[in-house]
């Protein structure tokens, strides 16, 4: 499949949904590639791969890293990278990390949590040439100052909330925007709001495409599953399976047989 642009991505509005995903490294996104449209290299790795209890910790060098390892696995697929928490603090500094990711890595464009109290610092990075996705809604990098991770969109002024957040997004020149833990319903309006694509997680199915984490969906995260998760496989378990199966196999010398030696 041939790698989507931005052109391609935005003439997905209102048609074919975007697939999205998350991938950390080489190995997953090669596996990933034909199917995603799109990669995100998520801050969510603290968590499913880092064992922190949120995504706060993350460093502009482990994004880097990991976004480098997805770019080689997946060259042929539209990769977008986290900016951790507090590496846009401000248009300077955002503007600085955000060349990083550029010039460091293959990646096609950032992602910046926050609605139209943003929009400014949006819009100074696409005025420097950076690709900037949105995130509003649930917002995980501000989980410890809201107290928790409260869904969104269960009142008129929140459901009006939103749709001024993308709408500030979009003017400033975001090309694409997720929209996390939203009631479907606002989400669904939501995206009428808006010319560009809105990626749903956790949001219905009434938007221009989903993103899931790639530990979640596979079923390999287990402390864990949130209420929007649907598991395509039980992957905890197999691995369990496998991993077992090898170490009896250890144990009792029937590996390695004939067929698996030199």
């Amino acid at each position: 499949m041939k790698k989507l642009t931005i052109g391609s991505i935005q003439k997905r509005k209102g048609s074919l949904p975007l697939v999205m995903l998350t991938a950390y490294d080489a190995l997953f996104a090669r596996i990933f590639s034909p199917s995603a449209d799109i990669l995100l290299v998520g801050d969510s790795l603290n968590m499913s791969f880092g064992g922190n209890a949120d995504t706060l910790s993350t460093t502009m060098d482990q994004m880097i890293y990991h976004t480098q390892a997805v770019c080689k696995g997946a060259p042929e697929t539209f990769i977008i990278t986290d900016m951790p928490f507090g590496t846009y603090t401000d248009n300077a500094t955002a503007l600085s990390n955000a060349i990083r990711v550029y010039r460091e890595t293959s990646a096609d464009a950032v992602k910046i949590e926050g609605g139209a109290d943003k929009a400014p610092l949006v819009h100074h990075l696409t005025s420097n040439g950076i690709a900037v996705c949105g995130h509003i809604g649930l917002l995980p990098q501000a989980v410890r100052a809201e107290g928790g991770y409260k869904v969104k969109g269960r009142n008129e002024h929140e459901a009006l909330s939103l749709i001024a957040d993308a709408q500030a997004i979009q003017q400033a020149g975001a090309f694409i925007l997720v929209i996390e833990g939203v009631i479907a319903e606002v989400a669904t309006r939501v995206a009428q709001s808006v010319s560009i694509p809105v990626i749903g997680i956790g949001a219905g199915n009434g938007v221009d495409g989903q993103v899931l984490v790639f530990s979640d969906m596979l079923g390999l995260y287990e402390p864990f599953v949130p209420k929007f998760v649907k598991q395509y496989m039980n992957g905890a378990a197999s691995v369990k399976e496998a991993v077992k199966n090898y170490a009896d196999e250890v144990q009792n010398r029937s590996f390695p047989d004939e067929n698996h030696v030199y």
